[in-house]
């Protein structure tokens, strides 16, 4: 017995990284899958490489393996009408839908005064409001199923202490934390409950943007916000966070609600 047997996840960018491995171990906790990622460069900003089909491809037949099924398709947080009509479709073909991973969103370093407007709203767009429209299209499902439900929403340390050259990136994590207290209290009739995680430093192609190096030589002072208990290196594993998103989103976690979540080495006590 899985501890998601008979559940549905909805988890957005799933083409890699975290994503995919959330959607690789719910599958394999005997969950089906509902699986989004834009798949596409989103901005010039971002000096990582995006995710591609071929990379949800690859999801879809790691899910597979596990003997679950899986719905995947290339769909933009930032677009409600496709969010809504992906939800729709995984409900009606798996029967209901369970549990909401929001993982999808970007990272790029910038100085507030410095950064084009465009970079900032972007930021906002996908990670904060592009959350907002991923719950938006998925709650109605969850309330009419009637089962309850568990929404993990990946924030970030950004979401718990600001970071320099991130002012646009901390304040929309810092924003996912009020978005998920007040959507605990307004699903908790329904029995849904809603948490964020925040990772640290994660070793995925975001996570470990290669950029950042160059911020710290152009300002050296912005290393000390880094830091982090545990020491070198600051960086865990996607399954490491996997491991926590999945006890919030079984039964186990059946007590906890609107509540923040730190996966960050100690990193929000230095």
């Amino acid at each position: 017995m899985g501890r998601l047997d008979g559940k549905v996840a909805l988890i957005t960018g799933a083409a890699r990284g975290q994503g995919r491995e959330h959607c690789v171990r719910m599958a394999a906790e005997g969950a089906d899958i509902i699986a989004a990622d834009i798949c596409a460069p989103v901005t010039p900003d971002n000096k990582y490489p995006s995710a591609t089909p071929d990379d949800l491809d690859e999801t879809a037949r790691l899910v597979e393996q596990t003997g679950r099924r899986i719905l995947s398709r290339i769909a933009d947080v930032r677009d409600l009408a496709a969010l809504e009509s992906l939800c729709a479709d995984g409900a009606r073909e798996f029967g209901g839908l369970d549990i909401v991973v929001a993982n999808a969103g970007i990272s790029n370093w910038g100085r507030f005064w410095e950064m084009p407007e465009s970079q900032w709203q972007t930021m906002i767009d996908i990670n904060l409001t592009g959350v907002w429209k991923t719950l938006r299209a998925a709650a109605p499902h969850m309330i009419e199923g009637g089962r309850g439900g568990s929404i993990v929403i990946i924030s970030s340390v950004a979401g718990l202490k600001a970071l320099p050259a991130q002012a646009h990136y901390s304040t929309a994590k810092h924003g996912l934390v009020g978005l998920c207290n007040a959507a605990a209290i307004e699903l908790g009739p329904y029995n849904i409950r809603v948490n964020t995680v925040h990772p640290w430093g994660v070793d995925t192609p975001m996570g470990t943007d290669h950029s950042v190096f160059q911020l710290f030589e152009q300002h050296p002072s912005y290393a000390a916000s880094f830091a982090s208990t545990l020491g070198e290196p600051m960086i865990a594993s996607a399954a490491q966070i996997a491991d926590l998103v999945l006890f919030l989103a079984s039964d186990e976690a059946a007590v906890i609600t609107a509540s923040q979540i730190p996966a960050d080495m100690g990193a929000t006590k230095v």
